[in-house]
């Protein structure tokens, strides 16, 4: 049986190589339990917080009330999760953060279609 700790940081590891698959190159593990209390993952996009979830069941909005306090207002936050058996990892953030996200590729001429292709 795997140890949920262990479970954790390997989801952590495997979103971490999401984030550099992605351009973020210097994204890592946070450091948790060592006094400087961080994202789960860090060194990804400026002003996000992630949460990262590898469960089976997932209570999405004790997570995301997590990371929300985590975020102290300060930074956006998004949990993202897959199911054990998954391999497609989602993300969870507030729904005006998205609106505000999708608005700004649009003044910016970003044609949303053309990233169908990036999934």
């Amino acid at each position: 049986m795997v140890d949920s700790r262990q479970k954790g940081a390997d989801g952590e590891r495997e979103f971490r190589d999401v984030l550099r698959s992605e351009g973020w190159l210097g994204a890592k593990r946070g450091q948790q339990r060592s006094g400087l209390e961080e994202a789960d993952v860090v060194g990804g996009p400026a002003g996000v917080h992630f949460e990262v979830k590898r469960v089976q069941a997932l209570h999405l909005r004790t997570a995301y009330a997590q990371a929300v306090r985590d975020a102290a207002g300060i930074k956006h936050a998004v949990v993202v999760h897959r199911r054990n058996s998954d391999t497609q990892w989602l993300a969870t953030l507030d729904a005006r953060t998205l609106l505000r996200m999708v608005s700004l590729l649009e003044s910016l001429g970003v044609d949303l279609p053309a990233l169908e292709g990036l999934s």
